[in-house]
């Protein structure tokens, strides 16, 4: 007994010893120019932001998207998948134990060496039995660590699929509104346009003009009229994707404001770069890196010897009535030892396979915030600079206005030819379009820079599913 205590002892020091390199963070340079204010820029990326632009809609179907969309259903099923993995690699730490019962009834020959006395005879038997791997060189703790990064990186990609769809769900509604404001521009264009048709149509008649000022205006009026159908199949087709993230078939998506009416969101000058730690993306990929470093001592591991412990205890006779008592009891206990000696590469190939792989996570990982960075900075540039933009533009915008109708007033005192008109009328149209662009721009990108923040938002997004969810699950001990 005391011999067994001994090794038993010797077993659980061993049992301390893991195999494979322990996971330590790699060491990333911020940029030092994004230092300021941590507190304002995480209070800033914290909010459900998309409330700031104060569009009920466009909150409305961010809500919907959150209870709907398939391919956030599809990530929080990923993540129950990894669950389940983490949970049978994490049971190999205890013993398995199991039941078994059996009957049989069997007819053997009776010219054999050995006489059966009894012949059928039948024989019962009930068994308790467990296993048990003393993990002695860490390769269960090794995979259960992986596991619970597999599981941490899954739930991270659940929060990349909100991160990257509700501003997708916002983008594409500002372009829709966007859309619709340049549809409005067109067929008010065109309007005009045709009204100034008919009236040159009725002065030609009368012989004031030629045909060649009419046949300009018809041109100019198709010009305007073309652009209708252009602008009413692209307001189709942002419908169709917008329900597509709403998880619908395709349709009509309600509306709020018009995009001149959105309100704009405040945001930082810049960002510190410590705010994007909480990125999902760059989560997800350390979490991946982790596992891939825990999957090295995993397959290291298997250069040394398993062992295990089984044993059974049951009962067995050939009467069923003398089962459960007499000198029917049955019970084994023994020690297994499984050592490689010669695999051939085998092993230090899985090794190998292993340390790859950790090589690759740590490259996606540095990779992922590389990416992280330039997408903030160009979110960040592309919002300042669209705004100068803008600004431009919307000046351009009125002094078009103001050139065509002065133009207009020298044609009519018949100081000018309409050609100064058509010129004026074509240029207010083109640069009306483009402002309304540019404007949808600059709103994509200040939902971009809340994309690339990432931040708390999205455990409020978050938290808005679990409420959806639950307000849909019926009510527990409800027929």
């Amino acid at each position: 007994m005391r011999n067994l205590l001994l090794t038993g002892l010797s077993l659980l020091l061993l049992c301390g010893c893991t195999i494979g390199p322990d996971y330590v963070r790699p060491e990333t340079e911020p940029p030092p120019a994004w230092q300021v204010d941590y507190e304002s820029a995480a209070a800033a990326a914290d909010v459900a932001w998309w409330e700031r632009f104060e569009d009920p809609a466009l909150n409305s179907l961010i809500d919907t998207a959150l209870r709907e969309n398939l391919d956030l259903l599809t990530a929080a099923a990923r993540v129950d998948q990894f669950l389940g993995a983490f949970d049978t690699t994490r049971s190999e730490f205890f013993p398995q134990i199991a039941a078994s019962a059996g009957a049989l009834r069997q007819q053997d020959t009776e010219t054999g060496p050995a006489p059966i006395p009894k012949n059928p005879y039948s024989y019962y038997q009930g068994v308790l039995s467990a296993s048990w791997e003393i993990d002695v060189w860490g390769r269960i703790r090794r995979a259960t660590e992986a596991a619970r990064a597999e599981v941490l990186a899954s739930e991270e990609d659940r929060r990349a699929v909100i991160l990257s769809l509700v501003t997708n769900v916002a983008n594409s509604y500002i372009t829709l509104r966007g859309l619709d404001r340049q549809l409005e521009i067109a067929r008010e264009t065109e309007q005009a346009y045709a009204e100034t048709l008919r009236l040159f149509n009725l002065r030609h008649d009368y012989g004031t003009v030629s045909q060649v000022e009419v046949s300009q205006i018809e041109s100019q009026y198709e010009v305007a009229a073309q652009e209708i159908p252009r602008f009413e199949a692209l307001v189709r087709q942002q419908e169709n994707l917008l329900s597509f993230l709403l998880g619908r078939n395709p349709g009509p998506i309600p509306r709020g404001r018009t995009i001149d009416e959105l309100a704009v969101p405040a945001i930082p000058a810049d960002l510190p770069s410590t705010l994007l730690e909480r990125r999902p993306d760059i989560v997800q990929a350390e979490q991946t890196l982790v596992a891939a470093n825990a999957r090295i001592g995993v397959a290291r591991s298997l250069y040394f010897p398993r062992i295990a412990l089984t044993g059974l205890y049951g009962t067995a006779s050939s009467d069923f009535d003398d089962l459960f008592h007499g000198p029917s009891e049955i019970w084994s206990l023994s020690g297994d030892a499984l050592a490689p000696i010669f695999t051939f590469g085998a092993i230090s190939g899985q090794v190998k396979q292993a340390e790859a792989v950790q090589k690759q996570a740590l490259f996606q990982y540095q990779q992922t915030i590389l990416a992280a960075l330039s997408e903030v900075e160009d979110a960040l540039i592309g919002t300042t600079k669209g705004r100068e933009q803008l600004a431009s533009q919307q000046r351009q915008v009125k002094a078009l206005g103001d050139y065509a109708r002065l133009a207009r007033l020298q044609y009519e005192a018949g100081t000018t030819d309409y050609l100064k008109v058509l010129d004026a009328d074509r240029s207010l149209f083109s640069g009306e379009l483009a402002a309304v662009q540019t404007q949808t721009d600059v709103f994509v990108s200040l939902v971009n820079v809340y994309k690339a923040m990432g931040g708390g938002w999205v455990d409020e997004a978050d938290l808005r599913t679990a409420a959806a969810e639950a307000e849909a699950s019926p009510a527990k001990g409800t027929p």
